[in-house]
This record gives structure tokens, C-alpha cells and sequence, in this order.
């Protein structure tokens, strides 16, 4: 979708602009344009009665031609100098640096792999988009197996807390290592342009889709996912991870079947904490965040709300607030 909006409207913005430019120069045309109308019929006759007769006593004819002649010619070299100056001005190219805004040369410090992510695997297809990276399939070379590759522009790491936040993220994933209903890590790279991390490939779809399609779970069906949602979090909680943006595009299938594991995902906004530490940073989702992170001031008590309302929408198929506003 964002591709989609951005690229007609750049074209078009562009487009409407060179037209104005143009216009630009024909502007300075005016200046000439009153010699013109004397060749005409009605303007000659006119012309001659009224400028001929208080002109030639004051002799101020032959003044009145100098000033004529001179305005002419002096137009016409100031339009064209107005010509060469915008013309110089596209010449020469800027250069940018695709990692601009980048605070730290290396986002993984001394954790990045020495090895670079195309000699090793294989960027396939687009997965997913997200507001700072985009999910590609990769394939290992070696062996042909598949993942996932989420990939982090580094010129939208702007300030320090961006850069931080890739590395808490790392750390977190490698922390709860060994799940079963979280998504593994594999390993982590970086480039001058991106950082990648790549994950265990869940096929299956997002839970938010299965929701859709079904429109809503049974209590039985719906017990089975409520089951692992709350286990992650428990997991989570016990080992002092708090996610923060837990909702149904954050759980994916490992496959299609209806019976297949369901992993958690996303882990951009989670955070470590220590028992009775508060946070006052607003994060999260609409429809699922808790009312205590709106107010600046939650513990982990946040994610078992968000859990809350993921089974409400599993049970009814619609969730359980509802606000046209933000």
C-alpha cells in the first residue's frame, strides 16, 4: 500500500510543477508584447493623434524612441540571464547516503556477524512491512531451508533510543530462545545500509487473517489459542520480559493447518523490567493497549489486558472497545 500511494502522487506532484516552471520564463514576453498592438489597425490609428501632437513640442519624440529601443534589448539579455541561472542550478547531482541519520557506525557492535547475509542466504519474495522493517523469504544456501528475514533500514534509525531498541530487540529474542510458541532467531548481520535478522519462517498466516475468515473461533477452538497466548506471556513475564503489542497480527501459523503451532512475534517494543518497575512511555496498538500506558504510568500487568481483548475478539470476532478517535 505504501508503494502504491507514494509512487503516483511523487510522479504526479512532479509533473505539475515542471508545467509551472515554464511559465516562468514567459513572463519577461510581456515587456515586448506592447510593440505589437502599434502594427494592428485600430492601435495605429489611435496611436498617432494623441502621442505625435504633445510629444513633438517638447521634442521629447526623439527621447521617447531611445527609451523604446533600449528596454527592448535590455529584456531580452535579463531573460536569458534568468534562463542560464536555473539551468546551472540542475547540473550538479547530490550524492546521499543511504544511512543517513545514523548515530552508531555499528548498530550490533561487537555481536554482528562477521559474514555477510548474500553469501549466505538467498532474499526471496516480500512478506510483510512494518514501520521501520520489511520481512523478505530468504533461503540458506548451503542447505535450501527457509526463513525469514526481517530487514531494519538504518537511515530510519535516527536517534540513539531507534538504535537501542534494535539491540534490546535482538537481546530479547536470543532471552527467550527456546520457546515453543516464540519465533526463533537464527542469526543476526549488518551492512552499511540495513541490519538483518533472520527468524524461523511461520507459513501458516496471522492469526488476525484466520479471525477474519472465520469471522469467529468456538469456545473450544478459541480456549487452544487462548492457552498458548497466555503462556507466552506467562514465560515472558517469568523471565522478566514484558512485549507490549500483543494483538493478533503479532501471532502467526506455522502452517496451514488448522491444528498448526501458533508463534509470537515482534518483539520491536518489548522491554526488560524488574518486579514492581513502572514505565510512563506511551507504546503499543489501538484497540489492544491498556488504559495504564495511556496514562504514563503500567508494569506488566499491560500485556495480560492486550491478552484480554485478543480473546475477546477470538470469541465475538469484533473487539470489545470501539472510538472513532485515537
Amino acid at each position: 500500500m505504501g508503494n502504491t500511494c507514494v509512487g503516483p502522487s511523487a510522479a504526479g506532484r512532479n509533473g505539475f510543477l515542471a508545467n509551472v516552471t515554464l511559465w516562468r520564463p514567459r513572463g519577461d514576453d510581456p515587456t515586448p508584447a506592447p510593440a505589437l498592438p502599434p502594427p494592428s489597425s485600430p492601435a495605429s490609428d489611435k496611436a498617432p493623434d494623441p502621442v505625435t501632437i504633445p510629444e513633438s513640442k517638447p521634442s521629447s519624440h526623439h527621447s521617447s524612441r531611445s527609451t523604446d529601443l533600449p528596454p527592448a534589448p535590455a529584456s531580452q539579455p535579463q531573460a536569458q540571464a534568468q534562463d542560464n541561472t536555473p539551468a546551472k542550478q540542475p547540473a550538479p547531482k547530490v550524492k546521499r547516503v543511504q544511512s543517513a541519520g545514523l548515530l552508531a557506525d555499528s548498530v550490533l557492535k561487537r555481536d554482528v556477524n562477521t559474514a555477510r547475509l548474500k553469501d549466505l542466504y538467498t532474499i526471496g519474495k516480500k512478506l510483510g512491512q512494518g514501520q521501520f522493517g520489511t520481512t523478505y523469504l530468504c533461503v540458506e544456501k548451503a542447505t535450501g531451508r527457509e526463513f525469514a528475514c526481517k530487514s531494519i533500514a538504518k537511515r530510519k534509525l535516527i536517534t540513539e533510543e531507534d538504535v537501542e531498541d534494535v539491540r534490546r530487540e535482538i537481546q530479547i529474542m536470543h532471552h527467550l530462545a527456546g520457546h515453543a510458541n516464540v519465533v526463533s532467531i537464527v542469526g543476526a548481520y549488518e551492512d552499511a545500509v540495513a541490519v538483518q535478522l533472520v527468524m524461523e519462517l511461520c507459513a501458516g498466516g496471522e492469526l488476525f487473517d484466520r479471525i477474519i475468515k472465520r469471522g469467529h473461533y468456538s469456545e473450544k477452538a478459541a480456549a487452544q489459542l487462548a492457552r498458548v497466548i497466555v503462556g507466552v506471556v506467562e514465560s515472558c513475564h517469568s523471565l522478566g520480559v514484558m512485549h507490549r503489542d500483543l494483538k493478533p497480527e503479532n501471532f502467526l501459523f506455522v502452517n496451514q493447518k488448522e491444528d498448526s503451532p501458533l508463534m509470537t512475534i515482534d518483539f520491536g517494543l518489548s522491554i526488560f523490567f524488574k518486579p514492581g518497575e513502572m514505565f510512563t512511555d506511551v507504546v503499543g496498538s489501538p484497540y489492544y493497549v491498556a488504559p495504564e500506558v495511556l496514562l504514563k504510568y503500567y508494569g506488566r500487568e499491560v500485556d495480560v489486558w492486550s491478552a484480554g481483548v485478543i480473546i475477546y475478539i477470538l470469541l465475538s470476532g469484533v473487539p470489545p472497545f470501539w472510538d472513532g478517535r485515537k
